[in-house]
């Protein structure tokens, strides 16, 4: 048997399930014949891939925070920077049709539907707000190309055997940025987000947001991203979409926060499941 992994790291689990994944989904091996599927030549590269993840039904809980901010800023145009974006998703979070209490929000004709559970109701006043998107970047260290077959294989192996609706909202998301491809960056997040602040057209909201990547960053490098939005806001029209622990005894779900510039302080409007799965409104 060929040496499937090296380096002995935390995830080192997830990485030879999903290398055993991608070779079921792609036909070369099969969960009812693991010691053949071991054996696979292709294996030690697939279970080398770094994990990357895009949960599409994010948008469904971060949408309600978008309408929020333009509609504090007054703002009909909206300019997106997303850090950790993996292969973009919920960057198109406004070609998607979602279904709250109150109504329904987005693309009528969308390739992806998204709702949840709504543990405290969205403002219906809310979902009438209907900010256009002008631009849209992502900044990854490892962004996914989705438009490729093995870009798409890549994602759909770290959806484990099972969790078809999950998949299946993959597979529609796969399809949207095949249509509507976002501009995607490859680099370091904190060595880039400067540049792009700087460069932002002070006549249109800009919103950073981020949904995961941060709670991999140590405290140092989340503490520049901080300071690059503060010294960025300093000249307004900018928000800061974040997810972080509402509270330091409380797990197992989000706190959404925001902050706009020029405004107060950073506020938590939702508690939210970590995919999406329902939302807790609190603004």
């Amino acid at each position: 048997m060929p040496a499937i992994i090296v380096d002995l790291t935390w995830d080192a689990p997830l990485r030879l399930l999903g290398g055993l994944h991608a070779l079921v989904l792609s036909g070369r091996a099969s969960w009812d014949d693991l010691d053949a599927a071991l054996e696979q030549d292709r294996l030690p590269d697939l279970a080398a891939r770094p994990i990357q993840t895009n949960e599409v039904r994010r948008s469904w809980a971060l949408l309600p925070c978008f309408l929020e901010l333009a509609r504090r800023a007054g703002s009909d145009t909206l300019d997106l920077i997303e850090l950790g974006p993996s292969a973009g998703f919920n960057l198109l979070w406004d070609r998607y049709l979602y279904t709250y209490d109150a109504g329904l929000w987005g693309v009528p004709d969308a390739l992806l539907e998204l709702d949840g559970e709504e543990r405290t109701p969205v403002p219906a006043e809310l979902l009438e707000l209907t900010p256009q998107v002008r631009r849209r970047v992502g900044v990854d260290l490892d962004p996914v190309d989705v438009t490729t077959d093995e870009g798409a294989l890549r994602l759909r192996s770290f959806v484990w055997p099972g969790q078809e609706g999950r998949l299946e909202r993959l597979d529609e998301a796969i399809e949207a940025v095949r249509r509507e491809p976002p501009k995607l960056l490859r680099g370091d997040l904190v060595e880039l987000l400067p540049k792009l602040l700087a460069e932002r057209d002070p006549e249109v909201l800009t919103v950073v947001f981020q949904t995961a990547v941060l709670g991999y960053l140590p405290d140092e490098r989340w503490s520049r991203v901080l300071a690059s939005l503060a010294d960025a806001g300093r000249d307004g029209s900018l928000a800061f979409v974040w997810t972080a622990r509402p509270a330091e005894d409380v797990h197992g779900y989000w706190g959404l926060w925001l902050q706009l510039w020029p405004g107060n302080g950073p506020e938590l409007v939702a508690h939210a499941d970590f995919h999406g799965a329902w939302l807790e409104w609190l603004a």
